[in-house]
């Protein structure tokens, strides 16, 4: 691709060679530079402008009829006006580049890099942003070490764009000081809650529509073998023991973040086995509402019963790959996943 400016200069100067005058392919040169531009430096671009300008010349020297001057004065204009698209293009390269270390930045403050090891516990994460160019959404995800066990948080703010990043960083924040301090997750619940509507008080959300956002809250205690969830409206976890799948459907769904003052703050905890060697995979709605050409939704359960005992990294590179082939490489919505596993030969008794 980046020699196609002189493959093309080379195509049409032989043409113009090796046919008769009156077909006059040499009008084409001006082309190459024009092309040019879209790939090459100002100063490459110039460069080619003038040899074809110099092969114009000569090809009037072996063929007089050729209208030169025309196509000369044509090769100038192009020439000019691609180095000057160039520099343009240049300028835009550069301020995307700025952009997205400003992005790299805000995504490492709004959610950190993530240890693949806690204690006994291995966990692996996942995050595709639907704005490329941002390459941070909505989505969110955080895990601490606490004296109460391995505590973990996933979520989604409705929403894209800017606005989305700052709720998100007012929960993630907020998760990252409660986890700690608060020996109930049901607390740890409520102070995502009111920081969340603390957020939403101070930036309105633009429209109508409230801005709220659903969250998994997971508690692994350090003695390994059960996990407690709360769930607050958000995608149901899926856990996998030996083959066999379970979907981790709240008994009594929690109120989603934000919307605690209309529909009260009455929070349940729900407990499950979580054996040595369990896969558990949280995620977002953008992987479960990942679509087809034909509209059809991506089969996440069915495509979790499919996998076989694995790590997590290899668990989410493999949703990864097979996200992509699904949707043919077009994610309309942000993606956050987490695959977490307790090991085996670490795991103790329950006291």
């Amino acid at each position: 691709m980046r020699l196609s400016p002189v493959i093309l200069t080379i195509v049409i100067a032989s043409l113009a060679y090796a046919t008769p005058p009156e077909m006059a392919f040499s009008r084409l040169l001006p082309a190459a530079p024009a092309l040019a531009a879209a790939m090459w430096p100002v100063l490459p671009t110039v460069l080619l402008g003038t040899v074809c300008l110099f092969l114009m010349i000569g090809l009037s020297l072996v063929f007089p009829d050729l209208g030169t001057w025309w196509t000369a004065a044509g090769i100038i204009a192009v020439t000019v006006a691609a180095a000057y698209g160039s520099h343009l293009r240049l300028q835009r390269e550069r301020t995307l580049f700025q952009v997205r270390l400003v992005a790299d930045a805000a995504q490492q403050v709004v959610m950190s890099p993530m240890p693949r090891r806690f204690r006994n516990v291995e966990i692996e994460s996942l995050y595709l942003a639907a704005a490329a160019e941002a390459r941070i959404g909505g989505d969110f995800y955080e895990a601490a070490d606490t004296p109460y066990g391995l505590r973990l948080l996933i979520g989604d703010v409705r929403g894209k764009g800017l606005p989305a990043v700052g709720a998100a960083a007012a929960i993630v924040n907020a998760f990252r000081e409660a986890a700690y301090s608060e020996t109930d997750m049901v607390d740890v619940a409520r102070r995502l809650d009111a920081s969340s509507t603390r957020y939403n008080a101070a930036f309105p959300p633009e429209g109508p529509m409230e801005r709220f956002a659903t969250a998994l809250l997971v508690e692994i205690p350090h003695e390994g073998r059960r996990i407690h969830l709360l769930n607050c409206g958000h995608p149901p976890p899926l856990l996998l023991n030996r083959g066999t799948l379970r979907v981790l459907e709240p008994a009594v769904p929690s109120p989603l973040l934000s919307l605690a003052e209309l529909i009260g703050d009455h929070y349940n905890v729900e407990t499950y086995d979580f054996a040595p060697g369990d896969l558990l995979l949280l995620y977002t709605d953008g992987i479960a509402e990942t679509r087809a050409h034909d509209g059809e939704f991506f089969p996440l359960a069915t495509w979790m019963s499919r996998q076989a005992p694995a790590q997590p990294r290899e668990l989410l590179a493999a949703l990864h790959r097979d996200l992509l082939r699904y949707s043919r490489g077009r994610l309309d919505d942000d993606i956050a996943a987490l695959a977490v596993r307790l090991r085996e030969h670490e795991a103790t008794e329950p006291r």
